[in-house]
């Protein structure tokens, strides 16, 4: 009798420390592939539309500075005259005759290019420190979606394992049972466990399923596209 109920005992025992003692039992760190993390983070670089966003800002930018640079021809206005030679002006009478160029700077407007200018190469850098600032955060938000998957899955590994494990030990303990060397009761905390490890397996799915959208919205392609 003794016998049997230690035969049952340690039947129960390790399926309840497979529910209780499963993050024990696997590491994150060899499932990550920096590699293809690096390959993730550029693709997100290239795809998501706020990172696009910062670099037509930088483009725009720099648009600005050759627009400003270009506009110091603005404070010049250039004109002509043109007094025929045969005709006879009396009351505003001209030394020249035919074509008279006359070109005028406005004072003001041309003093104040310089610092037009540099205001828009100031904007420039601005614009490239929000770019770098952006990427420094893609990059992070990457890597961390990246990891919260890899849980997941990892989870979900050690979730099936222990429903393949419990299944063993409760077809081990239904034989016990059915031989008289098992009570029902530790029969059917068995069977509680093994229901509870199904549920759990469940849960680990959803979390591996949202993780991957998670990853792929800010990727924007399938996991399985990067290459």
């Amino acid at each position: 009798m003794i016998r049997k109920l230690k035969i049952a005992g340690a039947l129960l025992c390790s399926i309840l420390f497979m529910t209780k003692g499963l993050h024990a039992q696997e590491s994150l760190v060899p499932d990550i592939n920096y590699q293809f993390l690096e390959k993730l983070i550029a693709t997100a670089k290239k795809n998501y539309p706020e990172v696009k966003l910062r670099q037509s800002q930088v483009n725009i930018a720099k648009s600005a500075v050759s627009q400003a640079s270009m506009s110091w021809l603005d404070a010049f206005t250039a004109s002509y005259i043109y007094s025929p030679k045969s005709s006879l002006n009396l009351i505003q009478p001209t030394i020249f005759n035919g074509y008279q160029l006359s070109i005028s700077i406005n004072l003001g407007q041309y003093l104040t290019k310089p610092f037009a200018v540099r205001s828009a190469k100031e904007s420039v850098k601005v614009a490239q420190y929000q770019q770098q600032e952006y990427n420094l955060s893609i990059e992070s938000t990457v890597k961390k979606l990246y990891y919260q998957y890899l849980a997941a899955q990892a989870e979900l590994r050690l979730r099936s394992g222990a429903i393949i494990d419990g299944e063993t030990a409760v077809k081990q303990l239904k034989y016990a049972f059915q031989k008289g060397e098992a009570t029902f009761q530790v029969y059917n905390e068995a069977l509680t466990s093994l229901y509870q490890q199904g549920g759990f397996k469940v849960q680990a799915e959803l979390a591996t399923l949202t993780a991957k959208t998670n990853l792929e919205e800010v990727l924007g392609v399938k996991l399985e596209e990067v290459k």
